[in-house]
C-alpha cells in the first residue's frame, strides 16, 4: 500500500484541512463519525485499496484520517475539536500549544514552536508506524503566519533529517495585502521561502489575493474573512483523486 501523510499546521493549514477531509468524506459517503453505511469493511470484500492513502480503518470499521493538525494556540483546532467532524479524529491527531507565535517567524521557529516539535514528530512516527509503505508528506500551511511560517520551516527540517527519501509537498498561501493582518507578512513569506526551498519536493501555490477576488466575484463575499478564504480554496482546487 501507497500511503500519504497530511500535515495541516496553522490557521489556515488547520481551516484548509477541516474542510479538505470533509470532502473527502463526502466524496467516499463516510459520515462525520468516520463510518461508511452499507460497507463495513472497505479495504476487504473487493474494495479499493486507494481508499487507504489517506485514511486508516481500525477494527471497529471506523475511518480515521491519516494526518496530523498542529497550531501554536488552540482557537482554530478547538473549531475541530466541537465541529461537525470531531469524531473523525483521533485526540492524538489535534495538537495545540498555549500560546500563539504572534505573526512572528522566529517564536514559531525558535522558542514556541521548539517547545511543541518533539510532540508533533512523535505522532508523526505513530502514523507512519502505521503504514506499509508510506510514499511521503502533503503539508499545508501559509507563508505569512508565525506559525504557518516558522514552525512549519522547522517541522521541513525534521523532516528531512527524519524521513529523508520520503517526498514532501507543500500546499503553500502566500499572502496578500487585500487581507492582511499583519505587516511582517512579507518577512513571514521571504523567511520561510529561502528556509523550506531546500527540504520541499515540490509545492503548489496559492495566492490569497487570487481568491480574494474569487470570493468577490463569483461568491458574492463582500468582505471575505480568512475562513472564507481557507474554505473557498477546496472550491477551486482539484478533486481528491481518491476514487
Amino acid at each position: 500500500m501507497r500511503e500519504c501523510l497530511s500535515i495541516h499546521v496553522g490557521q489556515a493549514g488547520v481551516q484548509i484541512g477541516n474542510a479538505c477531509w470533509e470532502l473527502y468524506c463526502l466524496e467516499h459517503g463516510i459520515q462525520p463519525d468516520g463510518r461508511k453505511p452499507g460497507d463495513q469493511n472497505i479495504s476487504g470484500g473487493g474494495g479499493d485499496d486507494s481508499f487507504n492513502t489517506f485514511f486508516m480503518e481500525t477494527g471497529a470499521g471506523k475511518h480515521v484520517p491519516r494526518a496530523v493538525f498542529v497550531d501554536l494556540e488552540p482557537t482554530v483546532i478547538d473549531e475541530v475539536r466541537s465541529g461537525t467532524y470531531r469524531q473523525l479524529f483521533h485526540p492524538e491527531q489535534l495538537i495545540t500549544g498555549k500560546e500563539d507565535a504572534a505573526n512572528n517567524y522566529a517564536r514559531g521557529h525558535y522558542t514556541i514552536g521548539k517547545e511543541v516539535i518533539d510532540l508533533v514528530m512523535d505522532r508523526i512516527r505513530k502514523l507512519s508506524d502505521q503504514c506499509t509503505g508510506l510514499q511521503g508528506f502533503l503539508v499545508f500551511h501559509s507563508f505569512g503566519g508565525g506559525t504557518g511560517s516558522g514552525f512549519t520551516s522547522l517541522l521541513m527540517e525534521r523532516l528531512s533529517v527524519d524521513y529523508g527519501k520520503k517526498s514532501k509537498l507543500e500546499f503553500s498561501v502566500y499572502p496578500a495585502p487585500q487581507v492582511s493582518t499583519a505587516v511582517v507578512e512579507p518577512y513571514n513569506a521571504i523567511l520561510t521561502t529561502h528556509t523550506t526551498l531546500e527540504h520541499s519536493d515540490c509545492a503548489f501555490m496559492v495566492d490569497n489575493e487570487a481568491i480574494y477576488d474569487i470570493c468577490r466575484r463569483n461568491l458574492d463575499i463582500e468582505r471575505p474573512s480568512y475562513t472564507n478564504l481557507n474554505s473557498d480554496k477546496i472550491r477551486v482546487q482539484p478533486r481528491s483523486g481518491l476514487k
